[in-house]
């Protein structure tokens, strides 16, 4: 296991590395100093061969209930370090959002503003029933931002993410499910498994075709509206890869491919 800061601990084992957010006693709540390790953490995973899918925890019970309040006085003592702080929170989500593997939130408990934000960067999220989300910058008089806001609207729609924004309130899996903010509920005592699994399934399919979806999807997202000579070149140099040639003489030869 490795640390990044203190409070993000990373394991890799059989192609699946478990990013986890560690700090128990404060529910997992984001430091200044976890916000700042997040890009580097994710950069090494994302140079990393052997790792193909990453999963997105919590420790404790909980997924992350925000950026840590203490730190509030000193972060946001004037608008020089607010903005600062707010970059930083930023690029660490927009980290998460980039990083070229698939990524898969694992949320229990609470996940609440920016830990609620952290699970929304990641690619997929699976919930226990007991986990809960929420948008509360409402409460503290704060604007969420426009990164955010835009991540919210892709999943939920743009009246949901109002209500969710407005009101501050929780959201439990049962109805985060039905608004698209989480794509599996599964019994707490399962989840863990059952995200391994869906990682694992993943792992063993082609790196390269699951990187070219992850930008093609995120250049839609990000409102690219026709092909792009780049994003056609991703499309049409993929049947001239390794992969595609192994996916499909496996096909032809009726067995399992093994992609690198």
């Amino acid at each position: 296991m490795e640390r990044f800061g203190d409070g993000v601990t990373v394991s890799v084992a059989d192609g699946i590395a478990m990013l986890t957010l560690d700090r128990p006693a404060t529910r997992n709540a984001m430091t200044e100093a976890m916000w700042m390790a997040l890009p580097g953490c994710l950069d090494q995973l994302a140079m990393d061969d052997a790792v193909r899918v990453i999963l997105v925890t919590g420790g404790s019970g909980h997924f992350c209930v925000g950026a840590d309040v203490s730190e509030f006085e000193r972060v946001f003592v004037d608008a020089t370090a607010a903005r600062a702080y707010n970059d930083l929170v930023h690029a660490g989500q927009e980290a998460m959002t980039r990083v070229d593997k698939p990524t898969l939130a694992v949320v229990r408990g609470n996940a609440v503003g920016a830990g609620c934000g952290l699970a929304m960067a990641c690619d997929l999220r699976f919930a226990a029933t007991d986990a809960r989300l929420a948008m509360p910058p409402a409460r503290l008089g704060a604007n969420y931002p426009f990164a955010g806001t835009r991540q919210l609207i892709h999943l939920v729609g743009p009246a949901r993410a109002k209500d969710m924004l407005f009101s501050g309130r929780l959201v439990g899996a049962a109805e985060a499910l039905a608004i698209g903010l989480v794509d599996r509920v599964i019994d707490a005592d399962e989840l863990d498994q059952a995200a391994l699994d869906y990682a694992n399934s993943v792992a063993d399919l082609s790196a390269s075709s699951n990187r070219a979806t992850k930008q093609i999807v995120q250049a839609i997202l990000d409102g690219t509206d026709t092909e792009t000579p780049e994003l056609k070149a991703l499309f049409d140099n993929s049947f001239a890869g390794r992969d595609f040639r192994e996916g499909y003489t496996a096909f032809l030869e009726k067995r399992k491919p093994v992609f690198r």
